[in-house]
C-alpha cells in the first residue's frame, strides 16, 4: 500500500494539470439538478439514472456514471446540509492535495464502486462520499466542528464516531447478508487506505516514539532521585518512601498530570493533580 500512495504522489507532482478543478462543487451542483427535478416530476427521473446491472447489461451505460449524482432520500434540510458538508470536505481536500490527487481518489472509489455493482448488481457513492471525512480529519484533525451547531468537537473525535459506524454499518449488512452493500464499504475503506497509508503509519510512529520518550523521561527522573535524594519512590501524601519503608508497594497515578506517586494506602484515596 505504501508504494501505492507513493507512486500517486510522484504521478500527481508530474501531472498537476491532470483531474478535474472543482470537482466536488460540479458534483453538489449536478446532484442538486437531480433532487430539484425529482421534486418536480415526483421522483421519476433517479430511477433513470441510479445504477442497475441489469439495464447497463442491456445497453444503458450512462448509468455506469450517473449513479454518482443520483441524490439519498432525505429531507430538503438533510439533504442541503450534506450537499454543503461535502463540498466543504471535498474543496479542502482540492485545495490542499491539488486538482490531480483529489481526482484520482474521487474517481478511484468511482471505479471501485462500479466493479463492485458489476459483481453484485449494487453501487452506490454513499460510502465514498463518508470516506471523504476519514481524509479530511486525516489531514485536519484538530479542526473544530460545531455539530448541531451547538457542541464543539474536533474532526479527530468525529473521525472516530465515523468509523464506528461504518463498522457497526458493516456487521449489520454481513448480518442481514447485504453482500452489495458490505463489499462496497470494505472497498471504500481500502480506497482511504491506499492514500493514507503512509500518514497513518507516521502517526504510529509519532506515538509510538512519544511513548518511548515518556519511558525514557520517567527512568531519567527516577534515576536522579536515587542519586540525589537517596530514594526512588515517594508517596505525594504521606511522604514515606521506599527507602525508609522498602517493604512497601508503591504506584504511579495515571490520572494524575505528571509522575505523581502513592503508596498502597493513598494509590486509591487522594485528590488528582491537574
Amino acid at each position: 500500500m505504501r508504494s501505492i500512495s507513493d507512486r500517486i504522489d510522484r504521478f500527481c507532482y508530474k501531472h498537476p494539470r491532470f483531474g478535474v478543478t472543482n470537482l466536488m462543487t460540479m458534483i453538489v451542483i449536478a446532484t442538486s439538478i437531480v433532487y430539484v427535478l425529482d421534486m418536480v416530476s415526483h421522483g421519476t427521473l433517479s430511477p433513470m439514472l441510479h445504477f442497475s446491472r441489469n439495464y447497463i447489461l442491456h445497453g444503458q451505460i450512462w448509468r455506469l456514471l450517473t449513479f454518482v449524482i443520483v441524490p439519498q432520500g432525505e429531507s430538503l434540510f438533510f439533504f442541503v446540509l450534506s450537499m454543503y458538508f461535502y463540498w466543504f470536505i471535498g474543496s479542502n481536500l482540492e485545495r490542499e492535495w491539488g486538482s490531480a490527487k483529489f481526482t484520482i481518489y474521487y474517481l478511484s472509489g468511482v471505479a471501485f464502486s462500479i466493479i463492485c455493482g458489476l459483481f453484485t448488481g449494487y453501487a452506490s457513492m454513499y460510502y465514498v462520499n463518508l470516506s471523504l471525512f476519514l481524509a479530511f480529519a486525516t489531514l485536519y484533525p484538530n479542526l473544530t466542528f460545531l455539530v448541531m451547531f451547538i457542541l464543539p468537537v474536533k474532526a479527530k473525535w468525529l473521525a472516530w464516531i465515523d468509523g464506528g459506524l461504518l463498522l457497526i454499518s458493516l456487521i449489520g449488512n454481513l448480518a442481514t447478508l447485504q453482500w452489495g452493500a458490505a463489499l462496497l464499504l470494505v472497498v471504500s475503506m481500502l480506497n482511504y487506505l491506499l492514500f493514507f497509508w503512509n500518514d497513518l503509519m507516521y502517526y504510529v510512529r509519532r506515538s509510538q516514539r512519544s511513548r518511548s520518550r515518556q519511558a525514557m523521561d520517567f527512568k531519567r527522573a527516577t534515576q536522579q532521585k536515587q542519586d540525589t535524594k537517596g530514594y526512588i519512590h515517594k508517596c505525594a501524601v504521606c511522604g514515606r518512601t521506599d527507602t525508609d519503608y522498602p517493604n512497601l508497594e508503591f504506584r504511579y497515578c495515571s490520572k494524575c498530570n505528571g509522575y505523581y506517586c502513592y503508596c498502597i494506602d493513598h494509590i486509591n484515596n487522594h485528590i488528582h493533580i491537574q
